[in-house]
């Protein structure tokens, strides 16, 4: 059945593409629709953005296939590399170049690993082997379509949606640690809010991270490595339930502020695995996708992510895809124009990249398509418009600062609600 829908879905989405062409005619997003222009109905902003902007040689134009999606494939080899083969033919159809595909998701693996279980996203159960290697195949099948493989990697959540300390392998890191009888690691694995993470400060757990990325950059020929959001979860300094690793901080006898403390400990981890792989081979690139908000990435409560720092000085990471979910109309809630809002966000993103020599790529947010988002208009501007996500990817191209884009995710593309999105979408890769 969802064969058959994808089916359908491309030739929907191939029948409103050529009437679009034909001379005279008008786009799926609604009146306002003329040559080299896209503005939607209920458009609230006279800017005017220029669909015919070209693109930047090599752009890169990617879609997330997370862990979820693996959770919907199927454990049988033979079916599993139809299900893949079907997931990156619509990708290649939808004008993409490169998927970004989750290999660690919960301290796990998606291929057979010497530092981690198998991933119950691939055999249904955490430690239990499918019999084949998944990954080998996935990289084999986007490279025989001319789509790039990014590696995606989550470093220190070890339980979350859908995976419980229950669920865990008693192979896995966190429970060898946490159960080997020896006190001097206990700590390396922290209970906080109802989940497991690995302790950013801990050297065995940084070294873990660099093992588990360098076996996947020396044993496939991937084409980039891929951090996502989830570094220190929100914690509160003066609750012991939620202070985290406090007591490695008061140990250190560091005389810096916690929080920046804690950046150091994460920038201390991107930079050993830029170095690494860049040691091994240096034509992999190492990204990281963070909040979309910079003022959030420099909060000294939660992730600890020193964007300052990654984007202005050599030797963190190659390329920054932050994650710009919201429309151009976002307001807060008093009812005023957002600085989180897509264009306001976008400059506050380009600043950001003139300091230093790192790509700026976009995440852009097909999840949101045809739903009612909160972004406190009267009626949702992802309700009003199917054009958003078109012009953000034009936008991006006349900034001249932005080198590609990656939405989330895959199986948003296949959704009803997203087809006027994907349908305007679509001819900018096209052309």
């Amino acid at each position: 059945m969802r064969k058959l829908f994808a089916k359908i879905y491309a030739l929907a989405v191939t029948a409103v593409c050529l009437a679009a062409a034909l001379p005279g005619a008008v786009r799926a997003a609604g009146p306002g629709v003329g040559p080299g222009r896209l503005y939607g109905p209920g458009s609230t902003s006279s800017q005017t953005i220029d669909l015919n902007a070209p693109a930047p040689e090599g752009e890169l134009r990617g879609v997330w296939i997370s862990y979820l999606i693996w959770d919907k494939l199927s454990a049988d080899q033979t079916t599993f590399q139809m299900q893949v083969d079907e997931i990156l033919d619509n990708c290649k159809d939808w004008g993409m170049n490169a998927v970004f595909v989750h290999v660690r998701s919960h301290s796990d693996a998606m291929y057979p690993s010497a530092v981690y279980p198998w991933s119950k996203f691939v055999s249904g159960s955490q430690g239990r082997s499918p019999g084949y290697d998944p990954l080998a195949y996935f990289v084999q099948a986007a490279h025989a379509r001319g789509l790039q493989f990014h590696a995606w990697f989550n470093p220190y959540r070890i339980t979350g949606y859908l995976m419980n300390w229950s669920e865990v392998s008693s192979t896995s890191p966190a429970k060898r640690w946490a159960f080997d009888g020896d006190p001097s690691n206990d700590r390396n694995v922290l209970l906080h809010d109802g989940s497991y993470y690995y302790n950013p400060s801990s050297e065995e757990v940084k070294q873990m991270v660099v093992n588990g990325v360098m076996e996947v950059v020396r044993g496939y020929d991937v084409d980039g490595i891929h951090f996502d959001d989830y570094f220190y979860p929100e914690l509160d300094d003066t609750l012991e339930g939620r202070w985290f690793d406090l007591p490695e901080y008061l140990a250190s006898g560091s005389s810096l502020p916690a929080a920046q403390w804690r950046r150091d400990q994460v920038s201390d981890l991107v930079r050993r695995v830029w170095q690494s792989i860049k040691a091994e081979k240096p034509q992999v690139v190492f990204g990281i996708s963070p909040q979309g908000y910079v003022e959030h990435l420099r909060s000294d409560h939660n992730l600890f992510v020193d964007i300052d720092r990654w984007m202005s000085e050599p030797g963190y990471i190659d390329y920054v895809m932050p994650q710009l979910y919201w429309g151009f109309e976002t307001k807060t809630s008093d009812g005023k124009a957002a600085p989180y809002a897509f264009a306001a966000n976008l400059d506050t993103w380009r600043a950001l990249k003139r300091t230093g020599n790192v790509k700026l790529y976009l995440g852009l947010a097909m999840y949101r398509a045809g739903t009612n988002v909160t972004d406190y208009n009267e009626t949702s501007e992802w309700l009003r418009r199917n054009d958003i996500l078109a012009r953000q990817v034009a936008a991006g191209r006349q900034s001249g600062d932005v080198s590609g884009y990656c939405f989330y995710s895959y199986d948003s593309f296949l959704q009803p609600e997203a087809l006027g999105e994907v349908t305007n979408l679509r001819p900018l890769f096209w052309n």
